[in-house]
């Protein structure tokens, strides 16, 4: 049996790639074998994905307990297996966020590994298209609508991306809108030269400009129904968490620092950033701060500070006289599924929140990851470990309260994508359903008129808990 490994950080401890240590190999190595030993000992992450599994039985079963002997390939295939879903970070016990001795962090140790394996041997085809939804968008759009119907239609296509490119065949991949939600936002005149008009901008996020931009209007559609002054702006692009996910520091970086020199003016004026994606809100929230180019740092902690998901802003001013609740129709019970990424802020479920404030509307929770997880899921050797990863989730949305609710939530647009292909059933955004609900002809069933002599429905509860599904500030079952 080897030394101990202390749990204490070794001189290699580094989330930072401003920091040369961080691209020291030796120095990844040993507090990979810190990490490994100190989850070995915990176990409490058995069940998010795949990479502690193993990990565990590599150590067990090949390695008798000692962790120094995991080799390089079964280091490597327990990176691989990490999807970035956050979750063990959430509930780790030894965390930088609670301010632990051991400062882990899973998924970032995971994100410096394949930092420094993209610095050694670059970026694949796949990784590269991936990793630049924009390109991609761009080029889908070009070809008329062509890629829609060959991604959704044609086996010869879908087996040449397969093969050539590591997509696999059976992945139903999002379309591509005809229109972006830009363009549409400044036909509506809601693109403003003059950053100081209105009180909060917002990130529509790459999948809602280029795949979804309806999601985006039913955005603004609320928000202007709160009587909140939302603006737009050209020229922002991905939040560059597909780059990140394959080690692309240098793609993150340019996408981040375009998106800081479009944000940081309305911020400068005073205005919130809202981001409709939680994995969007997420990387600008605290994932930019400490991921950007050393010269970018001090603006990126002043945009996090403004960021906020529109759920988490329409929530905060749920007390003002403009907050309006007049809804004409009703979805009835929803099943509604908390994000990953929307967990990893520990900001509470306000989008489940608001749809409370709908007549009719108690929404039950699921909590368990959908395994989609950005890009995994399309991979070939993600796909088939995302279908069983998500299985909790999709069989709770199913049973959600007494498995009677017709409509389904999510903050998520990957998530309604997985959804939908695994268990037969597309959540909407919480946005989309306030904003059918305001209408009478939204949902099927109307919004009974209070009788004007007797007592007024009583509001929602503001309280976060859900009676049913109890959770604690970092959005874990308590």
């Amino acid at each position: 049996m080897a030394d101990h490994i202390s749990y204490s950080p070794t001189p290699g401890l580094s989330y930072d790639p401003s920091e040369d240590v961080y691209w020291d190999p030796e120095a990844l190595q040993a507090e990979v074998d810190r990490t490994f030993e100190i989850c070995h000992g915990c176990r409490m992450c058995f069940k998010y994905c795949d990479s502690f599994p193993d990990l565990f039985s590599f150590i067990d079963d090949r390695h008798d307990g000692d962790v120094r002997s995991v080799t390089a390939t079964e280091t490597a295939q327990v990176m691989d297996e990490c999807f970035q879903c956050k979750l063990c970070e959430v509930q780790c016990p030894y965390t930088v966020r609670d301010g632990h001795d051991f400062q882990l962090d899973f998924p970032k140790l995971v994100h410096r590994f394949k930092a420094q394996q993209t610095r050694a041997e670059g970026l694949g085809l796949r990784e590269k298209l991936l990793g630049d939804p924009d390109g991609t968008a761009r080029l889908a759009r070009a070809s008329g609508g062509l890629a829609n119907t060959l991604n959704s239609r044609s086996r010869i296509h879908r087996l040449f991306l397969e093969k050539a490119l590591g997509i696999h065949r059976y992945k139903d991949l999002p379309t591509f809108a005809r229109t972006t939600f830009t363009k549409w936002a400044t036909g509506e005149g809601l693109v403003s030269d003059d950053p100081t008009d209105g009180e909060a901008v917002l990130f529509p996020t790459c999948y809602v400009e280029h795949n979804e931009p309806e999601v985006g209007r039913d955005t603004i559609s609320v928000l202007q129904r709160n009587g909140v002054e939302i603006t737009c702006e050209q020229g922002l692009v991905c939040c560059g968490m597909p780059a990140w996910e394959s080690g692309d520091l240098e793609g993150l970086q340019a996408r981040a620092a375009t998106n800081l020199d479009r944000l940081e003016p309305h911020v400068d004026a005073g205005k919130k950033v809202l981001a409709i994606n939680p994995t969007c809100s997420m990387m600008l929230r605290r994932e930019y701060p400490g991921l950007v180019a050393p010269e970018d740092r001090e603006r990126s902690a002043k945009i996090a500070e403004a960021v906020l998901d529109p759920s988490e802003f329409l929530w905060s001013i749920r007390d003002e006289d403009r907050f309006d609740t007049d809804f004409a129709s009703t979805p009835g019970p929803v099943s509604y599924h908390a994000p990953c990424h929307l967990r990893a802020q520990a900001v509470g479920f306000r989008g489940r929140d608001l749809l409370r404030k709908i007549p009719g509307v108690k929404p039950s929770m699921t909590m368990e990851c959908c395994g989609h997880d950005g890009t995994h899921a399309m991979k070939v050797e993600g796909f088939e470990a995302s279908v069983r990863i998500g299985k909790k989730a999709f069989d709770g949305m199913a049973s959600g309260g007494d498995g009677s609710a017709e409509v389904w939530a999510t903050d998520c647009p990957l998530a309604a994508l997985q959804f939908a292909q695994h268990a037969d059933r597309r959540p909407l955004h919480p946005m989309t359903i306030l904003a059918r609900a305001y209408e009478p002809d939204g949902f099927p069933t109307p919004v009974e008129t209070p009788d004007p002599g007797g007592p007024d429905n009583p509001s929602a509860p503001d309280s976060q808990v859900d009676p049913d599904n109890p959770i604690d500030e970092n959005g874990a079952p308590s």
